[in-house]
């Protein structure tokens, strides 16, 4: 994706350095359309330099600061040497995550997507979530839900969000919790069962969760949890144990929630 307007003075922006010159460097701008940039001698690195080819080559990718921007004469100058190694490498993954999302926008909507309904889908997905990049990752790790204040149609959000779960590797995180479930009752094994069941969400588990309960020794089981983020994840592992403790008590057994294990066995 580029953008047809003009980088702010302090952006960082990704270029191909174009030419090379005595008194400095001309560099394409990849995020920006039609825009080019010039980084001064001066600018190019610190301290004296007698040769600017010592230092930087033609089709060289770089990350460069916006110092000034003069849209009258079609003038942008940039800093090569105000960019530290930090700040060039969390750009360049930016940039990189950004043409990823463009070829997913391809993958959703098809080669032949004309400019203004990009442009249309574009703008929305920015406005939801800063870049296209963590709009594809929201939707794929939140479903619709991700989309919800944005004007897309349905069939827009629901390209989006199948294009994201098939393409979009999200950070998941793990929890472990423990769930004493005992039934003397006439229910015995049966109530037992029933716990177990309603720990596993009885097939209704949240979108971006999976849960799995098994069996350490008697009368412990595991519950084991995973989601996008750990907040989510706590509160399925919770409310997993509670239905299991509920549904044990409904049978006349009891149950009691705990995170370390208790028994012997692994």
């Amino acid at each position: 994706m580029k953008y047809s307007g003009w980088p702010d003075p302090g952006e960082l922006v990704v270029g191909k350095i174009d030419e090379i010159e005595d008194f400095g460097v001309f560099v394409d701008l990849e995020e920006y359309q039609d825009k080019r940039g010039l980084i001064h001698i001066s600018e190019v690195a610190s301290g004296w330099i007698k040769n600017v080819r010592d230092h930087v080559r033609e089709g060289q990718i770089a990350v460069c600061k916006v110092l000034e921007v003069d849209t009258s004469s079609q003038q942008i100058d940039l800093s090569l040497k105000d960019v530290n190694d930090h700040q060039r490498s969390d750009k360049i993954q930016e940039w990189k995550n950004e043409q990823k999302a463009d070829n997913w926008m391809e993958l959703a909507f098809g080669e032949d997507l004309e400019d203004d309904r990009y442009v249309e889908i574009t703008d929305e997905l920015l406005g939801a979530h800063g870049s296209l990049y963590d709009s594809f990752k929201e939707a794929a790790i939140h479903g619709d839900e991700a989309l919800e204040g944005t004007d897309l149609s349905e069939s827009d959000v629901d390209a989006i969000v199948e294009t994201a779960r098939e393409n979009v590797s999200v950070p998941y995180v793990n929890v472990t919790g423990y769930v004493d479930l005992e039934n003397a009752s006439e229910a015995g094994v049966d109530g037992i069962r029933e716990a177990l069941k309603a720990a596993e969400g009885n097939g209704d588990i949240p979108e971006g969760v999976e849960l799995e309960v098994t069996y350490v020794g008697a009368p412990e089981y595991r519950i084991k949890v995973q989601a996008p983020n750990y907040k989510t994840a706590e509160s399925a592992l919770e409310e997993s144990a509670g239905r299991a403790v509920t549904a044990i008590e409904s049978e006349g057994g009891e149950g009691e929630y705990h995170r370390e294990r208790r028994s012997d066995d692994e």
